[in-house]
């Protein structure tokens, strides 16, 4: 994993211009002994792209990509160790499109495929990524989503809270109404839910208060759903006092509880909370100490 890192972080910057990266599309495929088709939309400025030879590399779970396939002069090429007759791929010149579609899908093709071409200055740029699943079980979108708010000095917190959905591939980002907001902005990581098959996630931003009439937007996407969240709806809650958090995150009160307190964790900034911290590590060494001494 490491390794499609580094490749991407390199091949997104070239000679101080950002290259945009491909987007992928869907961002995960749950599927069983069925065909398996990902969308690459090239993102270049030429009219013309059919020039352009699109790299497919398969990654499996802990170990390094390598590539599956090459797509050139209307051509693929399958590196050897793979079946070439199960896959196909074609190219969609209007849309500046290239899918990959894997026939028959089997567990060994569980792994997370990336496209990739070399841009103008010889460095090659890898897609968003699609994540293959392969599960009898079908994908189910979010059962419940919703923004939470609290004003906390002089600031604005927005929780955008997103439960039960399979699988647990979902990517969330927040927006104005003019572009993507990355500044203050914290992602959790999902966390399964009380059922095996069901996972949540939240992501938080913080706004100043003069911007409390501004309107942001959490977007979402996952496999069976996209949808947009307003802040400034009917449906946003203001949080309650920590002793009434259970209230508000009745549907799932266990796990709802804990993302919560990691939300109000994010706002201690008191030094007595530090000193205590401090006086715990204190203890631990101390008495550290005192065991090797008595040794």
């Amino acid at each position: 994993m490491l390794l499609l890192v580094v490749l991407v972080a390199t091949a997104s910057w070239s000679y101080g211009f950002a290259q945009e990266i491909p987007m992928q599309s869907p961002i995960s495929i749950t599927k069983f002994q069925k065909s398996a088709r990902m969308t690459c939309e090239i993102q270049t400025s030429k009219e013309n792209v059919d020039g352009i030879v699109i790299h497919w590399y398969k990654q499996k779970e802990g170990e390094a990509p390598e590539r599956l396939l090459f797509f050139s002069g209307g051509k693929v090429t399958t590196e050897s160790g793979f079946q070439v007759n199960r896959y196909m791929v074609e190219r969609i010149s209007v849309q500046k499109q290239c899918v990959l579609t894997i026939k028959d899908v089997i567990p060994d093709d569980a792994a997370t495929y990336y496209c990739a071409y070399w841009d103008p200055h010889y460095y090659k740029v890898f897609g968003s990524g699609t994540k293959l699943i392969v599960s009898e079980k079908g994908s189910s979108p979010p059962a419940n989503s919703e923004i939470l708010q609290k004003k906390h000095e002089n600031q604005i917190i927005y929780v955008c809270l997103i439960e039960k959905f399979y699988p647990e591939v979902i990517r969330v980002t927040w927006t104005d109404d003019e572009k993507e907001v990355t500044d203050n902005v914290v992602k959790g990581d999902t966390w399964q839910s009380t059922k095996e098959d069901e996972y949540s996630i939240a992501s938080w931003l913080t706004v100043p208060a003069e911007n409390k009439d501004k309107k942001y937007y959490c977007k979402y996407e996952h496999e069976e759903e996209k949808a947009s969240l307003p802040t400034q709806a009917d449906s946003v809650k203001t949080a309650p006092q920590e002793e009434d958090c259970g209230t508000v995150f009745n549907r799932d009160q266990l796990m709802h509880r804990t993302a919560y307190l990691v939300y109000i964790v994010l706002l201690l900034k008191s030094s007595m909370y530090y000193l205590i911290i401090l006086f715990f590590i204190y203890r631990m060494w101390a008495s550290t100490k005192y065991q090797g001494k008595k040794a």
